[in-house]
């Protein structure tokens, strides 16, 4: 790859980007320019503030079935965006295991691996 691509690590469940291999537990190892470092940080900052939304209406309105709550659903867009990103700078191996996820189905992906764009 390039050489100002960097390898960084990134946890979907501690909602992290690691710039170290033991800094912490991680699941996917990526290979990316920092630029789009901001990308990854922003979607986590944004599902960290859904979940919290959901834990607040979740004691207010437990009567409310979660299929129905707009949070979660934008919570679900935010993830398939993160595991889009991840699969637009991974190997081939976390490609094909990404592609097997519920967010991809055969001739009608939820999800595709444009190009991705930096924040400006």
């Amino acid at each position: 790859m390039d050489n100002d691509k960097v390898r960084m690590y990134v946890s979907i469940a501690n909602q992290q980007v690691y710039s170290h291999k033991d800094d912490s537990p991680w699941e996917y190892e990526v290979e990316m320019s920092r630029e789009f470092l901001p990308v990854f940080n922003q979607l986590f900052s944004q599902i960290g503030r859904l979940e919290f939304s959901n834990l607040l209406r979740g004691h207010s309105r437990p009567f409310f079935q979660y299929h129905y709550d707009r949070d979660n659903h934008d919570i679900d867009l935010r993830t398939m965006k993160l595991y889009a990103l991840i699969h637009e700078f991974t190997d081939d191996e976390t490609k094909k295991f990404i592609e097997k996820l519920p967010y991809f189905t055969r001739g009608n992906p939820k999800i595709t691996s444009a190009p991705v764009q930096p924040f400006s």
